[in-house]
């Protein structure tokens, strides 16, 4: 399993527009198959599917795609209508102006701004958050990732990311970020903005309304829940390991590079192979309590523990629940 699981700080902060809308939020985390005792440990984590569900499950709950975190209401299917009308753009340029000229019809706060000089090497995507009430930045953050994802699928490739620049101090959950957007990021920055190269600007427009059709079964949520970039060093030592490379070595050897080489470029992505590998065990043993049908003591046997009590105690770090607590808290129950 290459995709990552997200850390309980998103549903937290998700579920902040329901309750100031007095809505009750456990028939929401039902609906997503997410215990609410996991709200309490902030090392709690649940999968892409639980939190996509959870955000279909606001903006139904809500009729608003920002889930109550903005000013005005964004009703639900405006962002499927805005799609329809970039993906019949000729270029990324033009789909992401008329896709923010729809938006700016319905005076849509934070409204997004792109910057694009075509004789300098940096274009930007710029969101006005001065209005804002929101003290976790979800709501920022989650448009950031999401007009970045929607402009890769539009041409049919990752656009990789020069910069962030965040106008907010940096979080307690800044960690998440680097998982997040795989790339330096500069906060109190002034502007919140994604810098990335102007050429992708001029790249035609990939994809048709078939396409479309698909990508919206389960967008934008399963586009705010994946977590992957592959383009960062952290995420090829992961799929090496994900694909059965058992170790340092041997993963340096599949990536053509020495093993020195590779720990190098681990710590100048502030992390460790290590690290990597556990985080990747952990979004394993998350997924397959939460999908149920296999043991503890199975499901330790597979990632490699050479016993049970092992790996209840690293479980038990990485989440701050026993395996058996958090299957019980965590086996989704659907309607």
């Amino acid at each position: 399993m290459l995709t990552r699981t997200v850390a309980i700080h998103y549903v937290t902060a998700a579920l902040r527009g329901a309750r100031r809308a007095g809505r009750p939020v456990e028939p929401l985390l039902d609906v997503a198959g997410i215990g609410p005792a996991l709200l309490a440990d902030t090392r709690a984590r649940v999968t892409p599917e639980q939190y996509t569900r959870l955000i279909q499950a606001l903006w139904d709950d809500l009729d608003d795609e920002f889930m109550g975190l903005a000013p005005r209401r964004s009703k639900r299917g405006t962002f499927a209508t805005m799609c329809l009308l970039a993906v019949h753009c000729p270029s990324l340029e033009s789909a992401l102006l008329r896709g923010m000229a729809f938006y700016d019809l319905f005076d849509v706060e934070p409204a997004p701004a792109l910057r694009a000089d075509p004789t300098a090497p940096t274009a930007s995507l710029e969101l006005d958050t001065g209005a804002l009430d929101d003290p976790d930045r979800f709501l920022v953050e989650s448009l950031l990732v999401l007009w970045h994802r929607f402009s890769s699928w539009l041409i049919g490739r990752r656009i990789p990311l020069r910069s962030v620049r965040l106008a907010h101090p940096e979080p307690p959950h800044a960690a998440e970020y680097h998982l997040i957007f795989g790339c330096p990021l500069r906060f109190d920055a002034g502007v919140t903005a994604l810098e990335f190269d102007t050429r992708f600007l001029r790249m035609p427009v990939a994809q048709d309304e078939a396409a479309l059709r698909r990508f919206l079964r389960n967008s934008p949520a399963e586009l705010l829940s994946r977590r992957d970039h592959g383009a960062a060093t952290s995420g090829q030592v992961r799929r090496e390991l994900g694909s059965g490379a058992p170790g340092l070595p041997e993963v340096a050897a599949r990536l053509g590079v020495s093993a020195a080489t590779l720990r190098r470029r681990l710590t100048a992505e502030g992390t460790t192979f290590r690290e990597v590998r556990e985080q990747l065990l952990r979004d394993q043993a998350v997924a397959s309590l939460v999908r149920g049908g296999e043991s503890v003591e199975e499901l330790a046997l597979r990632l490699g523990f050479s016993e049970a009590s092992a790996f209840h105690r690293a479980f038990k770090r990485w989440t701050g629940s026993s395996p058996g607590a958090y299957r019980t808290g965590a086996a989704p129950r659907y309607r």
